[in-house]
């Protein structure tokens, strides 16, 4: 557990203006895309892996 809770910490220190903006946004579209490319963010970090690396087969 406080290894999840470090990597979160440390994806939410790096997280993008672009998303800490539009998760307060209005506009149900603009914050939907930030929640899931926030989630993402979250999910490779959790997992160790970088977005867009080639999975191993």
């Amino acid at each position: 557990m406080v290894r999840e809770s470090s990597v979160v910490a440390a994806v939410l220190a790096r997280m993008p203006d672009w998303i800490r903006t539009d998760l307060s946004a209005k506009d149900a579209r603009i914050r939907s895309r930030a929640e899931e490319a926030l989630t993402a963010r979250l999910a490779f970090a959790l997992n160790g892996t970088e977005p867009g690396a080639e999975s191993p087969e």
